[in-house]
């Protein structure tokens, strides 16, 4: 009997996390047929934008935009990230259903990145998660730097487990672990992973790995026997990480299918067709793909 689980759950980032560090700003129109090739795909959960300050992220401005085009399908969620109250009220104006919350695993990081401590920035969500329970909007947490970080270095499981444990006991439904910097190998990433499950249910966690050094499937394939079903990826491998020079995006959606079709895992992911919309993404970037799946199969015109 395999030690994998049968089926997993990709949540494609691309559209997010993938756009927001790109130097190219798309129109609204672009991302709004990305998360719609997606979905046809048969991804069922697709990061849509992220309602944080423009001045910031300059490419997200139009998240509001995005969500009002987007042809919603059944069973398909479009979550955006969110980074106090003010973002949730905008992104409950734009009709999101479900939204997302960040913090970090690392104290420099935290301080750096939002001038504020781990602690502080998690008791910034409490009335977040408040007012997103009267509007029924479930709410993800993201948990940066699980793996290492640009200013600290080494980073003990303990102080991931301590905040995701944070982000469960406030209301977040789902905890995404990111090696934010890409530096993570196999057994790290496996011994992380066991280290949180004993604060939080492997069911409730996702892992969220970027591609940086080249260990993202890798240290996926580690942690697939861990209970842990859901990972994060980008479409085409985009992104990156301003903290990391060079440092790639996510793992590449198609990537990380091609594996799991081979292991024989369940994804509802239609291969061919993410490929297309891996190469739809890159040409209207200007550039090809990263992803090693789609640049071997080729362009589909």
């Amino acid at each position: 009997m395999s030690p994998f689980p049968a089926a997993v759950r990709i949540v494609d980032v691309g559209p997010r996390d993938g756009l927001q560090n790109e130097a190219v700003t798309l129109p609204a129109a672009t991302k709004i047929e990305l998360i719609a090739r997606l979905a046809e795909a048969g991804l069922t959960a697709i990061e849509a934008g992220s309602f944080v300050s423009p001045k910031w992220v300059p490419q997200m401005a139009d998240s509001a935009a995005v969500l009002a085009g987007i042809a919603r399908r059944p069973g398909v969620t479009y979550p955006v990230l969110v980074p106090n109250l003010q973002g949730l009220e905008a992104a409950i104006g734009a009709g999101a259903s479900e939204v997302a919350v960040f913090a970090a695993a690392s104290e420099s990081f935290s301080r750096r990145n939002i001038n504020c401590s781990i602690d502080e920035s998690l008791d910034r969500f409490a009335p977040v998660m408040e007012r997103a329970a009267t509007q029924g909007i479930r709410v993800r947490g993201y948990v940066s730097c699980v793996l290492g970080c640009p200013y600290e270095g080494e980073i003990a499981a303990d102080a991931v487990a301590h905040v995701a444990k944070r982000l469960r006991d406030l209301g977040c439904y789902e905890i995404s672990l990111g090696d934010t910097i890409g530096r993570g190998t196999p057994a790290k990433a496996r011994a992380m992973v066991a280290r949180v499950a004993e604060d939080v249910p492997a069911a409730q966690l996702a892992l969220h790995f970027h591609d940086t050094y080249g260990q993202a499937l890798a240290n996926i394939l580690a942690c697939l026997d861990s209970g842990v079903t859901v990972f994060d990826a980008s479409v085409g491998g985009l992104g990156g990480c301003p903290y990391a020079a060079g440092a790639s995006g996510n793992v590449a959606t198609e990537d990380l299918v091609y594996m799991l079709d081979g292991l024989g895992i369940a994804t509802g992911i239609d291969l061919p067709r993410l490929v297309e919309t891996a190469w739809l993404i890159a040409d209207a970037l200007g550039r090809p793909p990263a992803s090693r799946v789609a640049r071997a199969l080729g362009h589909p015109g």
